[in-house]
């Protein structure tokens, strides 16, 4: 695949040209397009019924979904109660607990259970602002101004992140059964803390620096550091509430037995009762700017400052469906990655790229490349979800059933319907563990990182 990498200095001349001879809109230009537009009469159709709602509503194509039923020649056998976000950004965090929930709902024949996620959000953004005032110390000697520091700067402590970052919150931390850690408003509405634990922060990096520019040592700045996540965590429990550290699990079975297990620590409970070793599952993504078969990372993307940091192993798209049906087929979830936005019918809970006819409407479809829409900023990772299912015809994949997190209402009661066309082009990335890999893939673990700029797409869905 070749990408178009434009070197700064062979089209200095030319841009400033541009720059400063700009082409205006004119009347005439305006005129010219009016007049064609009226010329057509299909346009006014398209006005009168396109102006009324959504596009992937209007412009829905019906043959679409009626080929794509939510019908699966391969389902896991539970489906648990739907999970909903709400007005968050934690859709990496409940992908990763709905997969291990699905265990724990077997081993303990449960009809439903889950676990929770605020406590893990909780965490997130503690370790997310000790992780941005320690990259706020290692770029003091930087400008302020440029492209780094200013990215460092613009969210710090966003909702989301990456399936590395929850494994490396679950070794730490742990995790509890949702109603020992419930929801809170700013759990599921977190857009106002984190706005101030945002500016708290940003105050914080101004000091770091003045600090350091008055001479102040490496520890003295890390002390200064260590009293300032003080504030970040009483804005975490004054918003939140306090994270248990004992819980007790109680639970009816399917047959009606009553179970207790007292005095648990949410370590002990990640370790002893989901007894899922997050350590072993791998992150596979399809980025097909990049060479297949190396490992990437992506600068300054993290949250836990001891982790290993965020891994990729990337491949190409053939593999990765072949890997998660397999998976599939087997009985067990895969948590993945993908441009959720893109061609979706969402009262039809269908993704597919032939959803939504925009040809008929605009005289145009779009028709750029997977690697194009990633390097010109057109589609990146914006959403993490649960691969529940797999329609095989002929050997191959055609469609994938899909378990959200935006409550029941959304979709078909909760679930989505995605074409494995749509799978070749807006999926990014899968997650396995390493026993489902060929060995080959895993051996890609062990190569040095390829470092892509913070800013990259694969790191989109922490942004």
């Amino acid at each position: 695949m070749t990408v178009l990498r434009l070197n700064p200095s062979a089209t200095s001349s030319y841009g400033r040209h541009i720059r400063t001879k700009m082409d205006k809109v004119t009347a005439t230009q305006l005129s010219t397009y009016n007049d064609e537009f009226n010329a057509d009469v299909k346009n006014k159709l398209a006005t009168l019924t396109v102006s009324r709602e959504a596009y992937s509503e209007a412009l829905g194509d019906r043959s679409s979904y009626l080929q794509h039923p939510a019908v699966f020649s391969h389902k896991l056998s539970i489906d648990p109660p739907i999970t909903n976000q709400k007005r968050s950004g934690r859709c990496w965090i409940f992908a990763c607990l709905n997969i291990l929930r699905l265990q724990m709902m077997q081993e303990y024949k449960l009809e439903e259970l889950e676990l929770s996620q605020p406590f893990v959000f909780f965490y997130d953004k503690l370790e997310k602002a000790n992780w941005f005032l320690e990259n706020v110390l290692a770029t003091v000697d930087e400008d302020v101004d440029g492209r780094v520091v200013q990215y460092l700067l613009k969210d710090p402590v966003n909702d989301g992140g990456q399936f590395d970052m929850i494994v490396a919150l679950l070794e730490k931390y742990g995790v509890v059964p949702k109603d020992a850690y419930p929801e809170t408003f700013h759990t599921s509405n977190s857009s106002e803390m984190d706005a101030l634990i945002t500016s708290r922060l940003r105050e914080f990096a101004v000091q770091l620096r003045q600090a350091h520019g008055e001479g102040a040592s490496v520890e003295e700045l890390r002390e200064r550091k260590r009293e300032m996540l003080a504030d970040v965590h009483r804005v975490l429990v004054v918003s939140l509430g306090q994270p248990p550290e004992q819980v007790t699990w109680s639970f009816y079975d399917k047959e009606k037995k009553f179970h207790e297990h007292r005095d648990i620590s949410p370590l002990e409970f990640y370790k002893n009762y989901v007894k899922v070793d997050c350590t072993r599952l791998v992150s596979l993504i399809n980025d097909p700017r990049n060479a297949y078969m190396r490992k990437y990372t992506v600068q300054y993307l993290g949250n836990v400052a001891e982790s290993q940091g965020v891994r990729y192993v990337n491949i190409d798209i053939d593999a990765m469906k072949l890997y998660a049906s397999r998976v599939i087929r087997s009985g067990r979830p895969v948590w993945f990655g993908c441009d959720v936005g893109k061609f979706r019918i969402s009262s039809k809970g269908l993704l597919d790229t032939s959803a939504v006819d925009y040809k008929s409407a605009f005289n145009f479809t779009l028709g750029s490349t997977k690697a194009q829409r990633l390097q010109f900023g057109d589609s990146a990772m914006t959403h993490a979800m649960v691969l529940t299912g797999v329609h095989i015809e002929d050997g191959k994949p055609v469609r994938w059933r899909v378990e959200n997190s935006w409550g029941d209402t959304a979709g078909i009661k909760g679930y989505l319907t995605l074409t494995d066309a749509w799978f070749s082009e807006y999926v990014y990335q899968i997650v396995l563990d390493k026993s489902d890999l060929p060995e080959r893939v895993v051996d890609v673990l062990d190569q040095d990182a390829v470092e892509l700029p913070p800013w990259d797409p694969m790191g989109a869905l922490a942004q």
